[in-house]
């Protein structure tokens, strides 16, 4: 079946023929160019697949390369023209629908695999005409007179013809003969290349051991060298090859000549730079990136004993908001410029600036004091942010948020380091931004506990790490005991019992609240029905009511009433029963759809309590509007109470409360009760239930049990 007008085979031979009209004019190729063009059809396939495959594979690159050198294409200005060819329409004709970032970096890698694959090709080939070369050197010495004009002929053939560089030099490095390759590479005329001698051939990056190899050569101690070279052209440009001296010997077996084969890597070189600059640096800003950065950390931390380093890892404060509301362009437009002021705030010698991705950037310094240089470094960031930055003309301003970190080299790795330092600069941000901090170990600590026990908290409750214990609800005017709250707690396997201020926002904040709590009031429910038979079923005197906390989290979940009615079925246990507890903080400003769930729940009978009364400064006559019947006074309204006579303040602003709150038919309930005294005023002040240590701490549901059952019987 013939593909489609503009399908992808089509498309396939498209670049193909692109691909041979650039590089068929400097090809050694018998071949006509539509010939040519067929040739490279299968490997613009290959180099299609590779493009498009999920696991990519840099052999598929290499053997494409190995190919063109195959083809004859053994001119350095093929591979360049082929590596232009690849860059600038592999993707357009080949990438389909895929993404075309990922496309382009693996475009790249195709090309960094082209060329290592057509160099190793060329390797072997310069290598087997070496071979030849040499063979035929040596049987033009040997053979007897009458085949002398043959296999002079011969070795005159393979010189001339050969693709690589060949010159002949006598044991003082006089230049004797040289092919046209190697006069092309220098552009020298055969008279200038044979005037010069090979000891004058110095670069500045000559290897140390480039002419102790050499001088053991011609001294007979060795029979060939290899290793890269680099020789300045007459022009002033460096001409870098991969440079193999053979020393050939007479019949006697005494040295006599040196061999020289230069294979020109210069372009090649140059793509490796490019690629490895392109590896290395960030496209957008032209920063190093995270890879060059860690390699730099890396040593720096390696450096002997005395060596310190100092690293400054900034944040843009409110960069999303810049990308959402003016989109990714102006975004780029403003890290571009950023990336141009941190670069001018680190110049010093052993001073980089990075960027780790987003709007994330670092700064590392290094050297025996660099204790005072990262202040430094990092308050020249600070400013260099002060100014605004024009984008799409506004003048946008930028802040950010630093983490510090400074030490000895030697005592952590890269990760610890860049760890800290992350951790270091959310501390910065939570505490306002626009400001650096110093990294604190104990901060750290604190911030590491913190990720663990996230990380732990959906294992722990399929595990059944978490119990709950009871505190007693204590009615003012008779001491009987009237319900108890729930309270969870984590059994940790490391941390031992940790309460519920240690994980409670981290279950928020992932979202894990929602079962947690449904767990939490499913069980509270369940110990209130076991309380309910104990104390004599239908007959008891009076339920024992269980108070059950609601996070934000579980507000807004639609769930919400479903679970509770469903509990309360499947338990047996009347609405009234249950009493839901909501701080004042997240009923402040609510709308009619955040309180339809906890209006629902009040018309069932279920009581809504709402908590740390007193903490949110909300507006006393929303509590009109508010389905509750509890008000929980917040302990620090009653700590002054501890002792007596009370605060007058205080004894007037509770009383105020309780005065509305009763106006309004709500109960009041007291948290934080310690000491008799403080009970006593409270009783005078009409509050109607209590709980504290001075009644019981929070406990099993055995004492709570033992409490009301204490009560009952007088």
């Amino acid at each position: 079946m013939s593909a489609e007008p503009d399908g992808p085979e089509d498309r396939l031979r498209r670049f193909a023929t692109i691909w041979g009209r650039a590089v068929f004019p400097v090809t050694s190729t018998s071949s006509t160019r539509p010939e040519f063009e067929k040739q490279l059809v299968p490997l613009a396939r290959r180099l299609s697949e590779a493009l498009r495959t999920r696991a990519f594979d840099p052999g598929t690159g290499k053997a494409v390369g190995a190919a063109l050198v195959e083809a004859h294409c053994t001119d350095p200005e093929a591979l360049s023209r082929t590596l232009d060819c690849v860059d600038a329409y592999l993707v357009l004709y080949c990438g389909g629908d895929g993404d075309g970032e990922d496309l382009r970096a693996r475009s790249a890698r195709l090309q960094h695999a082209m060329a290592a694959g057509y160099a190793q090709a060329l390797r072997e080939r310069t290598l087997a005409e070496q071979e030849a070369i040499a063979q035929a050197a040596l049987r033009a010495q040997g053979v007897v007179a009458q085949a002398l004009h043959a296999t002079e002929a011969r070795f005159r053939a393979v010189f001339e013809g050969a693709a690589i560089g060949i010159g002949i030099a006598d044991l003082k490095g006089n230049v004797l003969q040289v092919n046209a390759a190697l006069l092309r590479m220098f552009g020298l005329s055969e008279q200038s290349l044979r005037s010069r001698s090979v000891r004058e051939w110095t670069h500045p990056d000559d290897a140390p051991q480039t002419w102790v190899l050499y001088d053991e050569l011609v001294r007979g101690e060795r029979e060939h060298y290899h290793l890269e070279k680099a020789f300045y052209r007459p022009d002033g440009t460096v001409l870098w090859t991969n440079l193999t001296v053979s020393l050939l010997r007479d019949a006697d077996g005494e040295p006599q000549y040196q061999l020289a084969l230069m294979e020109d890597t210069t372009e090649r070189r140059l793509l490796n730079l490019r690629l490895r600059y392109e590896a290395t640096h960030d496209a957008l800003t032209g920063l190093p990136n995270r890879a060059f950065f860690f390699e730099r950390l890396e040593k720096a931390l390696s450096a002997g004993e005395g060596q310190r380093f100092g690293l400054c890892y900034l944040d843009l404060d409110g960069f999303k908001t810049v990308n959402d509301s003016l989109g990714h362009a102006a975004g780029d437009r403003l890290l571009v410029e950023v990336a141009d002021r941190l670069q001018s705030c680190a110049t010093a010698p052993g001073e980089m600036v990075a960027r780790l991705g987003g709007d994330e950037f670092v700064a590392l310094t290094t050297g025996p004091d660099t204790q005072h240089t990262v202040d430094e470094l990092a308050t020249r960031i600070m400013n260099a942010l002060l100014a605004p930055i024009g984008v799409d003309g506004r003048d946008l301003t930028v802040r950010g948020s630093i983490g510090v970190v400074e030490g000895p080299a030697g005592e952590r790795s890269p990760a610890e380091v860049l760890r800290s330092a992350d951790i270091t600069m959310y501390r910065a941000k939570s505490a306002g931004g626009n400001r650096f901090e110093l990294a604190d170990p104990e901060a750290d600590a604190r911030a590491i506990t913190r990720h663990g026990l996230t990380t732990a908290l959906p294992a722990a409750l399929e595990r059944g790490e978490f119990f709950i214990e009871y505190q007693p609800l204590v009615h003012l005017g008779d001491g009987s005991v009237r319900g108890a709250e729930a309270l969870v707690r984590w059994l940790h396997p490391q941390h031992g019992v940790l309460s519920p201020d240690r994980f409670i926002p981290l279950a928020e904040h992932t979202g894990l609240i929602v079962p947690l709590g449904r767990w939490v009031l499913e069980q509270s429910v369940r110990q209130a029905r076991t309380w309910q038979e104990r104390r004599g079923g239908a007959d008891a005197p009076g339920p024992l009511r269980i108070n059950v906390n609601l996070s934000p989290c579980q507000l807004t979940h639609p769930g919400l009433v479903q679970d509770t009615v469903d509990i309360l079925e499947r338990t047996g246990v009347e609405p009234d029963a249950l009493c839901l507890e909501v701080t004042e903080s997240a009923l402040i400003g609510a709308d009619d759809d955040l309180l339809k769930p906890l209006r629902r729940l009040a018309e069932m009978g279920v009581d809504i309590a709402l908590d740390d009364f007193g903490t949110g400064y909300s507006n006393l006559a929303n509590l009109r509007r508010l389905p509750v019947s509890v008000l929980k006074l917040d302990r620090s309204f009653t700590q002054s109470m501890q002792q007596f006579p009370a605060d007058p303040v205080d004894l007037k602003i509770v009383e105020g409360i309780v005065s509305l709150a009763h106006s309004l038919d709500l109960a009041v309930t007291v948290e934080g009760v310690e000491t008799g005294a403080q009970a006593e005023q409270l009783r005078i002040l009409g509050c109607d239930t209590a709980q504290g240590w001075y009644y019981a701490r929070p406990g099993p549901p055995e004492r709570l049990h033992e409490l009301a059952l204490v009560d009952a019987t007088g």
